[in-house]
């Protein structure tokens, strides 16, 4: 018997986990296994796995880290857990991205892009008489590489009086650099024009055209004194403003904001083209001279990664040793079932799915021994018959003498587990309790665990009636990445699920359904973006229901009494926010060599409002009182007030009763915002024909959840409206209407429509990777 403090103890104990929902969780799990944390969305099985398991783990490594180098370092903090032994050192892989970088790749997320470029610069072909380059010249990331015409992005981006000036009737002040920014920057620049002379009354196009040229494209920026108008409410002091020209600040907004939505208007006013240069392939003449079997390093980026692979060795023990390193570096990425990528294929337009599966196939050649691997959901995006390759190099990082924990949905990924740990049995405060930990079998005597219902029944579920359809949808031909004039068929009134395996071209069909097309009356697209960027955006405020229970309190006699108004009532706002902590409700703390902790605000005690906001009450509760409740128990609270309880209602019909109305955005899975996306459009007053359009509703839902969701959206649909899901989930395609499968690989394999019709018709079609799965499932 091992104590719990011996080293040797081939278990990884935990006492007392308090994180997030977790109840004082205790459980036992052995080290070298796969171990999968099961549960319904929202149970706590993230909160044992990442927030108290890997957080300690990290916490562990950063107290033998250097106090110096520590600085430099996020550290996430200590969790709430009352002791942890038997814990080896731990890896993560989560499925977050990190800001989207245009010059983040496949090659540099997976290293790949250092030995292709080895290999060019130690064995390449050169020119005769041509010096041999530093593997850096090869990267369009480096001042060694880059095409000094497009600095290494591959396009240049242009602009024109026409685009920055779309109505040239307009003066300057009326607004006519539609490309300028609103606000006090717009006018700032506006103000600055006048203050050195230009007449920013007149109409654009009366104006002189070395002046309007000046105007839109100089690259001067003047500094002059600007005397504001006075407002008879306040008074403004001269200051010293700094020109930008349109075109100018146009491009430094393009090029390095981190907000979506600037970087989309700043591209409305800009043409782009490959470069002429380089031909958009990024790099230096130099760097192209140098070939390797005929092509270039830009050639052999651009080819998906199977392609690759078959690259000769070539004839020097150099590029023979270089060529098999590449082999066996790509063979994981492949075997992951993401061999359509190429290496020049840029992060941003890879979903979560495929992020995490780069990362996990670069772990498998590290080489490391007993560590922790801690992994999101690995089955996310893949279609099933990806998965036997992913539980292949789960066992295979496993037999290295590593620990692997997956937080998974996916039942082939949970029946292929050595050890289960299932926590709930609900969500939020329903669930925090580990309700089983042990081998999968035994799992089915456990009566409250909601997975053991899906776990061990795999009887197809109940036939449904196919819909007639009421109309057709069609698009194309379409000819967009590897779509090759692919022309496809939706049917209006129905549900439509789109099938095919990674990198088919799924995405990029249902891509093309836009409102401008015939039969199209309305568009909602809900996808898994974040609902909001910080702890300020919430629940209550992106469904509106926050605007509705601050109206509920400025109405009570108190609110009346004292004169506060609805604004009154928000942490935004000054005056009914504390100003201690400016409504943030906590105060960052920092600890110099220490992480810097969060403490509760020492005014607000972590209520956010200011001390009279919260005298006043509604039913016995005030403001920060009801933030605090649940979906479920709001909607008791506010029962008698029809707006709340419709916007309440609907959130509890897509199976979000647990998250508190005042849940901070940032604390939201990428499920839980999809579906706040989708009550909130329930919620609205039906506006004629719709068509939702959801990208892979499932992933991160719980079998039970996904139940919810689909009668939710199947009742969307026999009211009337379309619904079109791109999907792997093949319990959901079963219950479609119509299947478009498309195949029958991924990228250059794919691209075309494998199969089309109801699902049963699907589940026959040969030479679709789909079609033997769906018809397992088909009753």
């Amino acid at each position: 018997m091992h104590s719990p403090h011996d080293p040797h103890d081939p278990y990884v104990r935990v006492r007392g986990a308090r994180e997030h929902n977790l109840k004082g969780v205790d459980v036992d799990i052995p080290r070298d296994v796969l171990a999968v944390f099961t549960g319904v969305s929202g149970s706590g099985k993230s909160s044992l796995a990442f927030g108290t398991i890997y957080a300690e783990a990290q916490r562990r490594y950063f107290e033998s880290v250097a106090p110096y180098a520590r600085r430099l370092i996020h550290q996430v903090g200590a969790p709430k857990v009352g002791e942890i032994a038997g814990l080896p050192p731990a890896v993560s892989l989560q499925q977050r991205r990190s800001a989207p970088s245009s010059r983040s790749s496949v090659g540099t997320v997976t290293t790949l892009s250092n030995s292709l470029r080895m290999l060019f610069s130690r064995a390449g072909e050169y020119p005769a008489g041509a010096e041999r380059l530093d593997s850096d010249a090869f990267s369009p990331n480096t001042a060694a590489g880059a095409c000094p015409e497009c600095h290494g992005l591959g396009r240049v981006h242009h602009t024109s009086e026409e685009l920055l000036v779309p109505d040239p009737s307009l003066s300057i002040r009326e607004g006519a650099i539609a490309a300028w920014p609103g606000a006090w920057q717009g006018k700032n620049l506006r103000d600055i024009l006048d203050a050195l002379g230009h007449d920013v009354d007149r109409p654009w196009r009366e104006l002189p055209a070395r002046e309007r040229e000046w105007i839109l494209f100089t690259d001067e920026q003047p500094v002059v004194t600007v005397h504001p108008v006075r407002d008879a409410d306040r008074i403004q002091r001269p200051y010293q403003g700094t020109y930008m020209s349109a075109r100018r600040y146009v491009l430094k907004t393009f090029s390095d904001t981190r907000s979506a939505s600037l970087r989309a208007k700043a591209e409305r006013f800009l043409t782009s083209a490959p470069c002429a240069v380089c031909g958009g392939s990024r790099l230096r003449p130099e760097a192209l001279a140098v070939t390797f079997g005929g092509r270039t390093v830009a050639e052999l980026a651009a080819l998906p990664l199977t392609d690759l692979a078959a690259l000769p060795a070539g004839r020097s023990e150099t590029a023979r040793v270089l060529t098999e390193d590449l082999r066996s570096r790509i063979a994981p990425v492949v075997e992951l079932g993401l061999g359509y990528l190429s290496l020049d294929r840029s992060t941003p337009t890879l979903s979560a799915g495929e992020l995490q599966r780069l990362r996990l196939a670069t772990q498998l050649r590290s080489g490391l021994f007993g560590v922790v691997y801690v992994l999101d959901e690995p089955s996310a995006g893949l279609h099933p018959a990806d998965t036997e390759a992913l539980l292949t190099v789960l066992d295979r990082l496993k037999a290295a003498g590593n620990s692997v924990f997956v937080v998974e949905h996916h039942l082939e990924v949970v029946r292929g587990a050595d050890w289960l740990v299932d926590v709930g049995p609900g969500a939020g405060e329903h669930g925090g309790r580990v309700l089983y930990s042990g081998p999968p079998a035994e799992l089915a005597s456990v009566e409250e665990s909601a997975t053991a219902a899906f776990l061990f029944d795999e009887s197809p579920g109940p036939a449904r009636a196919v819909r007639e359809p009421r109309g057709w949808l069609t698009v194309g031909p379409v000819t967009r990445h590897n779509l090759r004039a692919v022309t496809a068929e939706f049917p209006l009134g129905a549900f439509t699920a789109v099938t095919g395996v990674s990198g088919s071209g799924k995405s990029t069909l249902i891509g093309e359904l836009t409102e401008e097309l015939a039969g199209v009356d309305r568009l909602v697209r809900v996808d898994q973006k974040p609902i909001g960027r910080t702890p300020r955006s919430n629940l209550a405020t992106y469904t509106g229901l926050f605007d509705v229970v601050r109206k509920v309190f400025a109405e009570t006699e108190e609110a009346r009494a004292r004169g506060y108004g609805v604004g009154r009532f928000s942490f935004n706002v000054a005056g009914g926010r504390c100003e201690t902590c400016q409504g943030e409700g906590f105060v960052s703390v920092e600890l110099l060599f220490l992480p810097s902790t969060y403490a509760p605000c020492p005014d607000c005690g972590g209520a956010r409002y200011h001390p009279g906001t919260l005298e006043v009450a509604y039913r016995g509760r005030n403001i920060a009182e009801v933030l605090d409740l649940t979906v479920e128990a709001a909607a008791e609270f506010f029962a008698g007030i029809p707006a709340a309880a419709r916007s309440l209602g609907t959130l509890l019909d897509v199976g979000l009763g647990y998250l508190r109305i005042g849940q901070p955005a940032t604390e939201l899975s990428g499920g839980e915002a999809q579906r706040i996306k989708l009550a909130s459009e329930l919620q609205r007053g039906r506006r004629g024909h719709t068509l939702y359009l959801l990208d892979e509703p499932t992933t991160g839902l719980h079998p039970a959840d996904v139940e919810v969701l689909m009668d939710r959206l199947h009742g969307l649909v026999d009211a009337g409206h379309t619904v079109v899901v791109v999907e792997h989930d093949m319990t959901v395609v079963a219950g479609a209407d119509w299947v478009i499968d498309l195949g029958p690989g991924g990228g250059d394999r794919g691209g075309r429509i494998v199969a089309s019709g109801p699902p049963e018709r699907v589940a026959r079609a040969e030479g679709s990777a789909t079609a033997p799965f769906l018809a397992r499932v088909i009753p």
